[in-house]
């Protein structure tokens, strides 16, 4: 073994290592982009890791990958979210069960597959397994809240994104689990895809300016504020659209979005105003933020917020929470930052984000994360971490 300099929790394995990544998804959610990137520079630093992924369609992520990809048949489920978290930890199960590939190190990417993984570790399946904690909910079932608690308190080594929430971690459940940090594709997503044009075609953006948010519509995502906000920006900018992207989640926020759409009615924003296009294909994505004009994410909670640093790989001046994480890795130099409660000043905000010489500002400010958060450093910690778990000192 040698040792990392740069790194700061010490040595690393030189020999290559076997990484069972799980995800609960094949959509585009933040987990699920943290565990392909992570997969890919992994593989890219000479080991083996592949990605498990429960897959209800069999078309997998929409993207080549250099790692391996194991799709996880999912099966539909209609007797309500408690009974299709549990099928999906026993999909899982079964799974791993009948493929006895072994792996050097299990990292589950979320609460499901490290319930999943805790079931295997109770059976003799593997030795121990890691979990990263993006963020935690605030679940009313108990049975929702009991394998939320589990995920946390069960796994060998637990991880955490931000700051913000390896402090929750340690006062909540008194552990100490390991900082990481994401990063993003700055390559993949600054250079303007050749297909801007026909997807603004096929979505029908023709606005100015377009405003962008993905993660779809959701009560932590604030969607029902930023479409209040929205309807205050209209009067000033009348021929603006606001784009709400993707949407693919485990809970349909059923009454939630009821709301919404009441809003959208009262509000009067019409259908060339508000565009919903929904699960946007990960190979579209890139074309899809330089099509907008700002990108707008005023939400209540977030593990990182890696669409954020995908936004400024764009080139696209940000809106956001001045709050943690996002104020972790942004300032009032390299974004827009509001009170997301405040539905006015989140208007005034995207009003902001129409003035070229503030945006210029933004814009040329926030290229200086450009250095700070690459997925190769990111994969590098993780071995770190992993050398640590397979080789105590």
């Amino acid at each position: 073994m040698g040792r990392c300099d740069t790194c700061p929790y010490g040595v690393i394995s030189a020999a290559f290592l076997k990484i069972a990544l799980l995800t609960y998804a094949t959509k585009p959610r933040g987990s699920v982009i943290h565990t392909l990137e992570l997969a890919e520079a992994l593989h890219r630093l000479g080991h083996q890791p592949c990605v498990f992924a429960l897959d209800k369609t069999g078309q997998g992520f929409g993207r080549s990958l250099l790692s391996k990809v194991a799709l996880v048949p999912a099966s539909p489920c209609d007797q309500g979210i408690e009974a299709l978290i549990q099928q999906r930890i026993g999909e899982f199960v079964r799974y791993f069960q009948q493929h006895r590939d072994r792996y050097d190190i299990y990292h589950a990417q979320d609460c499901l597959s490290a319930n999943a993984l805790a079931q295997l570790r109770d059976q003799g399946q593997l030795p121990h397994f890691v979990r990263t904690v993006h963020h935690i909910e605030a679940f009313q079932s108990p049975y929702l809240q009991d394998c939320q608690e589990k995920s946390i308190r069960l796994p060998d080594r637990c991880l955490c994104v931000s700051d913000y929430w390896q402090k929750e971690l340690e006062q909540r459940y008194g552990i100490q689990p390991f900082r990481v940090f994401n990063g993003v594709d700055w390559q993949r997503f600054s250079a303007p895809p050749e297909n801007v044009s026909d997807l603004k075609a096929e979505l029908g953006l023709t606005g100015q300016p377009i405003y962008l948010t993905v993660g779809g519509i959701e009560p932590r995502k604030n969607s029902l504020r930023l479409l209040q906000a929205f309807a205050q920006v209209l009067p000033h900018l009348p021929q603006a659209q606001l784009v709400i992207a993707g949407g693919a989640t485990l809970f349909d926020y059923e009454d939630y979005r009821a709301d919404f759409f009441a809003a959208v009615a009262e509000l009067g924003i019409d259908a060339r105003s508000l565009i919903l296009p929904g699960i946007i294909p990960d190979a579209q994505l890139p074309a899809l933020y330089h099509a907008a004009a700002g990108f707008v994410f005023p939400s209540l909670k977030e593990g990182w917020g890696l669409v954020v640093l995908e936004a400024i790989a764009a080139g696209l001046p940000v809106l956001t929470a001045n709050q943690t994480p996002f104020t972790e890795y942004l300032s009032p130099q390299t974004a827009c930052l509001v009170d997301p409660n405040d539905t006015d000043q989140i208007a005034q905000g995207m009003l902001n984000l129409a003035q070229p010489q503030t945006v210029n500002a933004w814009v040329t400010a926030s290229r200086s994360l450009r250095d700070r958060y690459r997925w190769q450093d990111t994969a590098q910690l993780h071995l770190t971490l992993y050398t640590q778990l397979l080789f105590p000192q």
